[in-house]
């Protein structure tokens, strides 16, 4: 026990001598129950490959699940950018019972929203689903939608549990919310095992919504016992609320945008025939590994440290640790997206030819994975752009570019599938993400220059 508290006295110090080796040792540790997490999600997918292969029932279960992801991501995907800046502020500033306050009419701001959004998914759901799976048939159509009722309640679950989460972050609880979502697959892969012979598909909506529940009753249980009050209270549209929305309201519209290129490629996906959706969806898995473990781990850990940064004006501290960071991300992900690229076949057998899942899926699925994955330079590099941006409170920026993006990523699909098929969407990503990384650097350049 002496030697362990040693040890921990001696990382704790050497983490605390610089900006950098915080970040560092933040994104090794979010970085690593990141990886247990996006195991446990691969062998979800190994699971629901090995079921349902590239089919119709899956092709269904993904457009149906399309419009709550999307929703999540436009409602709250950009709330943790808005919430935390302002929360750390008024927390080091005017003490932790402002800083409940604000956390409690922030809670009734999102649930007013997400009730409202659900309702109105319910509404619109048989005019959209009809447009996103466009070539389904009547009875694909008809599973569609019944499969997107048994999921529509994870976007308030959701939406919750991301508040809830961005507390923790704010207060360096980072470990916990990284480790949490491993409940997700367990509870699918579960159910898939116990009752897909009788439930067939509904048993993979079900585990995914079972999923998202255990995890934010584990997530408000953790908030409760950082002694903060869940019950929800409106104090007010204080100066730190407005604070907020005027914040998540660019962020919200960038969202949208943004959001939209997945509702675009799955609906033009959906256009090229039996199973497209479902090759879509698997040739980016092992994209979604990568990018869940670096880019969780690193927005996480630069987000609250820019946010100080840029409240004490330290310019020269934020160039430095952009300048590092950049060096660092593409000394690891040149190399890595290469030999991804090269394996890419080899990857898709290994992970997913089983089952109904055939040799010619393989090919299929490795070209699309082979073109996705040329990206991963760009994404991360833009995460960092992103978080910065954020904490200078610039988010119309990303809405700016968040708008140009889905309108290259329509006319470059449009282009490149009608030579390269499905594996022109993902080719697309790929310049959509180098485009809008090119832009964002710019931007944060002028903004830096002038602020200095």
């Amino acid at each position: 026990m002496d030697a362990l508290r040693m040890h921990l006295d001696f990382r704790n110090i050497w983490q605390q001598q610089s900006v950098n080796r915080r970040i560092f040792v933040t994104m090794i540790t979010v970085g690593g129950f990141t990886f247990v997490v996006n195991l446990a999600a691969t062998a979800k997918e190994l699971v629901v490959a090995n079921q349902f292969g590239t089919g119709d029932v899956l092709d269904a279960f993904l457009i149906a699940f399309l419009l709550p992801s999307f929703a999540i991501n436009v409602v709250m995907g950009s709330f943790n950018a808005a919430l935390i800046p302002t929360f750390i502020h008024v927390r080091e500033n005017e003490g932790i019972e402002k800083a409940q306050q604000l956390f409690s009419s922030v809670t009734v701001w999102n649930t007013v929203v997400l009730v409202i959004v659900s309702v109105l998914l319910a509404m619109v759901s048989s005019l959209i689903l009809p447009i996103l799976g466009s070539g389904f048939s009547p009875e694909k159509q008809a599973l569609t939608r019944s499969i997107f009722f048994v999921l529509l309640p994870i976007l308030a679950i959701s939406g919750l549990g991301i508040t809830w989460a961005a507390v923790l972050n704010a207060s360096e609880r980072f470990a916990l919310v990284a480790i949490l979502p491993i409940i997700k697959p367990i509870v699918t892969v579960a159910l898939l095992v116990v009752m897909s012979k009788i439930w067939g598909i509904y048993a993979l909506a079900a585990g995914t919504v079972g999923g998202f529940v255990l995890e934010a009753g584990l997530l408000a249980w953790s908030v409760r016992q950082r002694g903060f009050y869940l019950i929800p209270r409106w104090y007010g549209l204080t100066p730190a609320m407005k604070k907020v929305i005027n914040q998540y309201l660019p962020m919200v519209a960038g969202a949208f945008f943004m959001s939209s290129t997945s509702l675009v490629d799955q609906s033009m996906a959906a256009m090229l025939g039996a199973g497209s959706v479902s090759t879509l969806n698997y040739g980016g898995k092992v994209l979604t590994i990568i990018l869940g473990i670096g880019s969780v781990s690193l927005g996480t850990a630069v987000f609250p440290h820019f946010s100080r940064m840029v409240a004490v004006y330290d310019w020269v501290g934020i160039r430095y640790t952009l300048k590092t960071y950049t060096y660092l991300i593409l000394l690891v992900t040149i190399p890595l997206t290469l030999i991804l690229v090269f394996f890419s076949e080899s990857l898709v057998r290994f992970f997913f030819e089983r089952g109904a899942f055939t040799s010619a899926d393989t090919w299929r699925v490795s070209q699309v994975q082979a073109l996705f994955l040329l990206q991963v330079p760009f994404y991360f590099l833009g995460i960092l752009m992103v978080r910065l941006i954020s904490s200078l409170k610039m988010n119309r920026i990303l809405m700016q570019a968040s708008i140009i993006n889905l309108f290259l990523k329509i006319t470059l699909n449009y282009l490149l599938m009608q030579r390269l098929g499905t594996a022109g969407i993902a080719l697309s990503t790929t310049l959509v993400y180098a485009v809008s990384f090119i832009y964002c650097s710019i931007m944060l350049h002028k903004k830096i220059k002038t602020l200095e």
